[in-house]
């Protein structure tokens, strides 16, 4: 994609106090140096060198102190109060702050009324879209595309910059095993070498090829770290997590944010070994600074600083801030701690200056390589840009796109789908149809419900007169009332085919929304149930932002299809695949269990002395339903279908200082349709010296396949891929064989053999 700024060329236009404050000669006090760039770190040094030896303590301290959003749904008093804060130097950056006027009106306060004329740095949580919302992050996560979800990212970056945006807090990139999580929906599933792969995706897209440009935003790799390994599946809960499966699950996603140049992460509200993360020092100071040499912001999560209090491992909130400080947490969100009470603990020697010092060298350091000490309105100050780069065409267009790849085809007993444009008569029901919010789904940043293409609306443009639509809403989506059975099961009987639109109301994922229960949520499954018992071809789309355990469904419902929550042009691409205008080729990042009894269940396991056998009771598995997952990871059918042939190693033996492997395997398009097949390659290591995972994702490729064309695709492994923590928590490659899995998910049974010898 190009950059949006090179394709717009408007005349600002700037009205009243905005257009005075940008007329104005730009007379800051803290002026930039002439002729450098924002990646020569010898003139970053130098110039937040000069500029910090000028910096009160006060000042130093107002540049790590981030409050809520202001201008947005405050009064004048509290705005006239904010803007005093900005005045004095008490204010480095702004959470939920956005929009050209009212950022650049900030903005220059800061600059032209402050001491030094230090610019603000402005925070929003841009996850998944600013005002063109893509799929939720999970859903992304489905189409295997890291291409894909680089640019949505950069159109997110587009837009949000343009209303006056530098920092978003996204990508989440927590590993989630357990998907009673609300969270589950803001990352990319379960398994680490694709949360690494869609974490570099992500940072490559938000902060572009150059970061100094107009349209980049900060990204934030969060919630450093474990922080989907809450215990209970219970949001801010504790993770009881062992540093091998810390080092080899949780921290990879992070390594990859950071070498994709990642410039902010989040600490997150968990403890991990006891420690909460907002006082971590040796996983922040000792392995994300030191071992990682990472010079980026570390911002709190909201009050995260003050919840050291609440932990029990600080008294009171000098010590809260104490800690933080120490353990290299730069930027206090909403607390307010650093600010109103370290002043006094550092004036006493409680506090070093030196951890002072460095963490505000740090958060100008990020203000310099976003250009801002070389023009602090660069975001703001054209509002023509605002409204141009908002919600275009090309946007809509990438956003369907990335819809129609994240759809996941987990049922089509007897090709139901595609449906025929047809039909005579077609039935929708479900309380989902009509639903603005089922496509924007949770963060939307300033998505909005009258822009979203509802799945009913999209039948409507794309069946015209040609068929009949009948609509009934059959139930609510969390109630038990069953009396619009009867209206659904007549319009079902009407009807030549049925789809219904069935799942979560999006305030039933995301933060702070978790669930004991993966089932459809209400009276939803036995609405279905109803609805298929009239023997018509039905199908059901859910919309959703975690897993559900449809499992009753199977065998009763011939077609289902994983929409996750698909974005603001959710409708339309969900029709595209329903009538077979694109075979869908999404897979499941996650592992959908049969019921919640079965969680955590994923399929990198490690196996036991006695794995599952249902020839012999005395093995690991359940009386009551089978141990394996209802949908496996990296499950996801087509339109059409694969086969793969058996994969092959360039080298049956690798010299142990020459792991360099390829495995190549032959897919044929079987069917008779054009299809995209990922491909996927697993690894496991036979024999170690502590228990490995029955197999591991190590690469994947989407290939797109004519009717019986076929294609050789080939993997290049290395060192990484084999690589292990051994019983001294040292990472190497231990000697012996190895087995590559190749097919469509991570059940693959195609497989070959190499070994590796000792160095």
């Amino acid at each position: 994609m190009k950059r949006a700024s090179s394709r717009l060329r408007t005349r600002p236009v700037l009205s009243g106090l905005l257009a005075a404050a940008l007329a104005a000669p730009i007379a800051w006090a803290a002026p930039p140096p002439p002729g450098t760039s924002a990646g020569d770190l010898a003139a970053e040094r130098a110039f937040v060198d000069a500029l910090m030896a000028r910096m009160t303590l006060a000042e130093k301290l107002g540049q790590l102190n981030q409050p809520p959003a202001v201008g947005n749904n405050t009064g004048p008093a509290a705005m006239a109060g904010s803007e005093d804060q900005v005045r004095s130097g008490a204010i480095g950056s702004w959470l939920g702050t956005h929009g050209a006027e009212l950022t650049c009106r900030l903005q220059r306060i800061a600059v032209e009324e402050s001491r030094l004329g230090i610019p603000l740095l402005y925070a929003y949580d841009v996850i998944h879209g600013m005002r063109t919302t893509f799929p939720v992050p999970l859903g992304e996560a489905s189409s295997f595309d890291p291409d894909e979800a680089r640019n949505a990212a950069r159109v997110a970056a587009v837009e949000a910059t343009a209303h006056g945006v530098h920092w978003t807090y996204a990508p989440m990139v927590d590993i989630a095993r357990d998907p009673r999580w609300g969270r589950v929906v803001e990352g990319a599933g379960e398994d680490p070498y694709l949360g690494a792969v869609f974490a570099a995706a992500r940072v490559r897209g938000f902060q572009g090829d150059d970061l100094a440009a107009p349209d980049t935003l900060l990204a934030t790799a969060k919630h450093f770290v474990g922080y989907g390994a809450a215990e209970g599946g219970r949001d801010y809960n504790i993770a009881e997590i062992p540093e091998r499966t810390l080092r080899e699950v949780y921290l990879p996603p992070f390594e990859a944010a950071v070498d994709a140049g990642a410039q902010s992460i989040m600490a997150a509200f968990n403890e991990v070994g006891g420690v909460p993360m907002h006082a971590h020092k040796p996983l922040i100071q000792d392995l994300l600074r030191a071992q990682w040499g990472w010079d980026g912001v570390l911002v709190s999560d909201y009050t995260g600083v003050l919840e050291l209090v609440e932990h029990g491992v600080a008294a009171d909130r000098e010590a809260a801030g104490r800690l933080g400080l120490a353990a290299g947490v730069d930027v206090d969100m909403v607390s307010n701690i650093y600010l109103k009470d370290l002043p006094a603990a550092v004036e006493a020697g409680r506090v070093p200056m030196a951890e002072v010092d460095a963490s505000v060298r740090r958060v100008l350091n990020a203000k310099f390589r976003l250009g801002l000490f070389e023009d602090p309105y660069r975001y703001c100050k054209d509002p023509a840009r605002q409204q141009a780069m908002t919600l275009t065409p090309e946007h809509r267009a990438a956003a369907r796109r990335m819809a129609q790849k994240s759809m996941v085809l987990l049922e089509n007993e007897g090709e139901v789908l595609p449906l025929s444009k047809s039909l005579g008569t077609l039935a929708v029901i479900g309380p989902l149809a009509d639903e603005p919010w089922a496509m924007l789904g949770n963060w939307v940043g300033i998505g909005r419900p009258q822009d979203a293409v509802t799945p009913l609306a999209a039948l409507k443009q794309a069946l015209g007169d040609r068929t009949k639509l009948v609509v009934a809403k059959g139930a609510d989506i969390d109630s038990d009332d069953t009396s619009g059975f009867e209206r659904a099961v007549r319009a079902a009987r009407s009807a030549d085919a049925v789809v219904m639109f069935l799942g979560e109301h999006p305030e039933m994922s995301a933060e702070a929304n978790n669930r004991t229960s993966l089932d459809l949520p209400g009276v939803q499954e036995q609405l279905a149930l109803a609805v298929a018992a009239t023997g018509k071809p039905v199908v059901v789309v859910l919309l959703n932002g975690r897993p559900l355990s449809t499992g009753a469904l199977q065998g009763e419902v011939p077609a289902i299809l994983e929409a996750w929550f698909p974005g603001i042009e959710g409708g339309n691409a969900i029709v595209d695949v329903l009538f077979g205008d694109v075979n869908p080729s999404g897979k499941l990042p996650v592992t959908v269990p049969r019921n919640v009894g079965q969680v955590p269940i994923y399929y990198a396991h490690r196996n036991t002395g006695r794995p599952p056998d249902k020839d012999n009771k005395y093995t690991s598995k359940y009386i009551d339903v089978p141990w394996t997952p209802l949908y496996p990871f990296g499950h996801g059918l087509s339109y059409t279908t694969f086969r793969y042939d058996p994969p092959a190693v360039a080298r049956a033996t690798l010299p142990g200082d020459d792991l360099a492997q390829q495995v190549s395997v032959r897919v044929t398009n079987t069917g008779k349709r054009a299809g995209t097949e990922v491909v996927q390659l697993y690894v496991r290591d036979d024999v170690a010296s502590v228990t490995r995972p029955v197999r591991q994702l190590r690469g994947f490729r989407r290939v797109e396949l004519q009717p019986g064309e076929s294609r050789v695709v080939t993997f290049e492994l290395g060192h990484d891929d084999f690589a292990m923590y051994d019983l001294d928590m040292k990472r190497v490659v231990e000697p012996g064989t190895f087995t590559v899995f190749a097919g469509g998910d991570s059940q693959a049974s195609q497989s070959a053999r190499f070994e590796v010898e000792a160095p």
